[in-house]
């Protein structure tokens, strides 16, 4: 008996020691790649700066220090006294003289008052010595955690929540420009640390070389943070089949060498459309030349009319008529119908053939690239007529999006938002925070787009041919195909990634109303996708006069009916997706009436 218990114990001594040397060996790299620089904790009061700064630097093994307290042991007197005795302007000099000292003694985590972010000289020796993290809190949040403590200056006011909230107002868009953003919520406070390591490894991996100046040296040689070039790649599994996804800017101009390598000697078919063809084809065809493949273009019409028999048709033949052969390729360089079309072309003509996927489209380069599915569409409904045919290689250059209108951008942002709900909800509150910073571009662009092919690869290694659980990835999708058969895909009034944003609102509102999840998680659903520019009600959609039944009648053209029975993914939470069968017609039917007789606001 004792024996065994040792044996027990010596595994989970082990275990715990495996576990303890994983953690450190992720926090020197981090430290490492900090470079001495100090991380610095921005966010109001009641944000958790404290008491997050104390235990992630016992997770770094740094120094911890609050400003605030090194401010009241130079002045001798608490922050109220200050406010008191010399007020707000006195105050806010000595917290900037007292960061100034602080920025160059590092690295160290570094808690911050709510009000030294705001100071432009303080910003600027944080952005010079520092990486800033801003711990952002919802008002109710905030209030909850500040209204018990009488203590804050700022708060001294006849309506102390209206302070805070006015507070937020004129602080938040400042905090924004933080080099890492994390929701700060009610939960354990590990959850947060372990938000912010997330952030901090992200930020660090592709953030330029840190600036060293005179009075900071740095053997180059060792510099652990040299220029991280901003490229990401995503592995998709399927064995003999696998292939990789590269995200990053500048990609369509070394096609040619990406392909020269995986296919050598190989021509190439590229199928484009008259939008995309102006602005990225003269590139690809330049890149093809320099490494000299042989190549024709075939350019067909923009929008979804073109997923059509005829224009399927002819993409067939002009690949046959320009003698691309069997070992040749068929490449793919436009959004979502491109990739549909040029996929399902090369799944079929000689019997099928290898291709690229180049997608200039948000849409595209988190969904319809990945996953091998290709189609057309049928008079009866979307891509009814298609094969499951993989690519060789994706490569989503994120420099293409910079000329995407903004609306089509945001409907791409639909399909993101997309794989936080069904399955990581940590994504989701990541995207609640920086949505922002995804739509200006840069890294974060990168990290959503790699996060988002992610999720879908896994998904994709699991069940490639939708036998199972791939059709989590049709979230919000039963009801957004249903919208866009009834507007005749007409993407004036309603563009796929719109339909696939009501989708999601209608599916969470309907999960909330069976009682699978809370109206509040519905709530800030919707809220995000309102903050991104999403419509998320059906009246929204202009020149709208379905009703009921009409919209229940096209989802019965889903490709995921069975035996007549209507399939939705639906949601026990976010993050908590899952599929449900069987859903009665009826009860559809009377959410679809409640729905519609809901007013939209302006």
């Amino acid at each position: 008996m004792t024996g065994g218990i040792r044996a027990f114990s010596d595994t989970g001594e082990a275990r715990n020691l495996g576990e303890q040397r994983s953690r450190d060996r992720r926090a020197n790299i981090i430290v490492t790649a900090l470079a001495r620089r100090s991380i610095v904790l921005v966010g109001l009061m009641g944000s958790g700066k404290t008491s997050t700064g104390r235990r992630l630097a016992q997770r770094l093994g740094l120094d911890f220090v609050d400003a605030d307290a090194e401010i009241e042991c130079a002045a001798g007197m608490t922050i109220p006294e200050i406010f008191v005795r010399h007020g707000e302007a006195y105050f806010r000099d000595g917290e900037r003289r007292v960061m100034t000292r602080l920025l160059t003694e590092g690295p160290r985590i570094i808690a911050t008052g709510g009000g030294a972010f705001m100071n432009e000289e303080t910003r600027a020796r944080i952005a010079e010595h520092g990486l800033s993290i801003w711990l952002k809190a919802d008002l109710d949040v905030l209030w909850r955690r500040v209204r018990k403590r009488a203590h804050r200056p700022l708060l001294q006011t006849p309506d102390p929540e209206a302070t805070l909230k006015s507070l937020m107002d004129l602080r938040y868009p400042v905090y924004a420009r933080a080099d890492v953003t994390v929701m700060s919520r009610d939960g354990p406070h590990e959850a947060v640390v372990e938000q912010v390591l997330e952030g901090l490894e992200f930020f660090l991996r592709f953030a330029p070389e840190p600036s060293f100046g005179p009075d900071r040296p740095c053997d180059k040689e060792t510099a652990p943070m040299q220029t991280v070039p901003r490229l990401a790649k995503v592995g998709v599994n399927l064995g003999a089949r696998a292939y990789d996804i590269l995200i990053g800017e500048g990609l369509i101009g070394e096609a040619g060498q990406y392909i020269a390598r995986l296919a050598p000697g190989a021509a190439c078919a590229i199928v484009t459309d008259e939008n995309v063809a102006p602005r990225h084809l003269p590139q690809l065809e330049q890149s093809l030349a320099a490494a000299g493949i042989r190549h024709t273009k075939i350019v067909v019409a923009p929008g979804e009319d073109s997923k059509s028999y005829p224009t399927f048709e002819r993409v067939c033949d002009a690949i046959i008529a320009a003698k691309i052969e069997r070992g040749d390729l068929v490449v793919a360089l436009g959004g979502g119908v491109v990739g549909d079309l040029a996929g399902f072309a090369a799944a079929t003509v000689r019997r099928g053939m290898r291709f690229v996927q180049i997608p200039t489209s948000l849409l595209a380069q988190v969904d319809s690239s990945v996953g091998g599915k290709t189609g057309i569409n049928s008079p009866h409904g979307k891509n009814l007529i298609g094969a499951f045919h993989q690519p060789i290689l994706v490569l989503a250059d994120t420099a293409a999006l910079a000329s995407l209108p903004p609306r089509e951008f945001r409907a791409g942002y639909a399909e993101v938002v997309k794989y936080g709900l069904i399955g990581d909800a940590a994504l989701f509150g990541w995207l609640e925070a920086n949505w922002a910073k995804v739509f200006a571009g840069g890294a974060e662009r990168i990290h959503a787009i790699a996060k988002s092919c992610a999720a879908k690869a896994a998904v994709v290694a699991r069940d490639e041919r939708e036998e199972a659980d791939r059709a989590l990835l049709n979230f919000g999708h039963t009801f957004g195909h249903a919208l866009e058969r009834l507007v005749g895909y007409d993407g004036k009034r309603l563009v796929h990634g719109e339909a696939v944003g009501i989708g999601m609102a209608c599916a969470f509102r309907f999960s909330a109303r069976r009682g699978l999840c809370h109206s509040k998680e519905a709530e800030r659903v919707e809220t995000h996708l309102m903050e991104a520019g999403l419509p998320i009600r059906i009246q929204s959609i202009a020149g709208w006069d379905a009703d009921a039944d009409q919209i229940l009648d096209a989802m019965y053209q889903d490709k995921k009916v069975q035996h007549g029975a209507l399939t939705f993914i639906l949601a026990r939470g976010i993050g908590r997706c899952f599929i449900a069968k069987n859903v009665e017609a009826a009860e559809v039917r009377a959410f679809l009436a409640e729905e519609l007789d809901q007013r939209v606001e302006a």
